[in-house]
């Protein structure tokens, strides 16, 4: 299975200014994770905060990160919903914008049975031709894609590769094991980068990289490479930001760090609110040792 990126892809913020995406910050964004030498770009991702997005913006944030990337970096768009005819939609135009494959996360809220996702999964595989990452994370969710339904679903041709999100490590080795011959994984969970990849997954799509792209793309090269002491050490180092990165609702804490940095506004949608003063200050104080302050020109 050749895989559409090795080592890190960034799950891109959506930056906000006065209610409305900030286009130029987005721009500025993309070209500092394509300088950086970030792998792949996730636009409207779970961290691009979708769920609070019109579908028109939605769509637009997808068209413009494949026109500022310009085939520079693979650009996966983010097309799932809860519906499955609205997924698909989304994924007939994610291909017109011409972006080079589809994260498609589990239907939320709906919580349908294991056979359910396969038949999802199915037709959104059907209905275009970008290839599909198979989105797992229970935790947003409410719901987990079981071994056996993604063993069905990674039959598809169509279905590439899977993020898996879960904080179970055993099952998802299992997944691992079972599938890994018909799908390339990667690990949602930035404190797993180098644990997983040890096993055979191939990368990352991260939410730090939206802040230390060239360090996160380091770590996940170097496991690619084989040189797991490296690795687990830049693990290790940055394992307390990650923490702090995830204490609350991903993008909260991201986008006040990357506020801080100077790329964006701390503007989020509600039901999201700016994150807790103890949390910031906390995560302030990481960022601080590990050097990131503004940089944003």
């Amino acid at each position: 299975m050749k895989a559409l990126f090795e080592g890190c892809a960034t799950a891109l913020i959506t930056p906000f200014r006065g209610g409305e995406v900030d286009y130029p910050a987005l721009d500025a964004l993309v070209e500092r994770q394509i300088e950086a030498g970030i792998d792949a770009l996730v636009a409207a991702g779970t961290t691009g905060e979708p769920a609070t997005m019109t579908w028109e913006e939605h769509l637009n944030v997808i068209r413009r990160v494949v026109e500022v990337a310009n085939h520079r970096v693979p650009v996966i768009a983010g097309t799932g919903s809860n519906s499955t005819s609205e997924a698909v939609h989304a994924a007939h135009m994610s291909e017109e914008f011409g972006a080079d494959a589809q994260l498609v996360v589990t239907p939320y809220y709906n919580k349908t049975s294991q056979e359910g996702l396969v038949a999802h999964f199915n037709a959104v595989a059907d209905a275009a031709t970008l290839p599909v990452i198979v989105y797992n994370v229970p935790s947003r969710t409410g719901i987990n894609i079981g071994p056996w339904a993604l063993e069905q679903i990674c039959r598809h041709p169509k279905v590439v590769a899977v993020k898996e999100a879960s904080s179970d490590v055993g099952q998802a080795l299992d997944k691992l094991r079972l599938v890994g011959d018909n799908a390339v994984f990667y690990s949602g969970n930035d404190d797993l980068i180098v644990p997983t990849m040890a096993c055979g997954f191939r990368g990352v799509i991260s939410v730090l990289s939206n802040l230390m792209p060239a360090e996160t793309v380091e770590m996940a090269h170097a496991a690619l490479d084989g040189d797991f002491a490296k690795a687990a050490g830049l693990q290790m180092k940055l394992l307390p930001l990650i923490n702090a990165l995830f204490c609350e609702t991903s993008p909260i804490p991201v986008k006040a760090a990357m506020a801080r940095m100077g790329w964006c506004d701390e503007e989020l949608r509600l039901p999201l609110v700016p994150m807790q003063p103890k949390n910031r200050e906390k995560m302030f104080a990481l960022m601080d040792e590990l050097g990131l302050r503004g940089e944003a020109q």
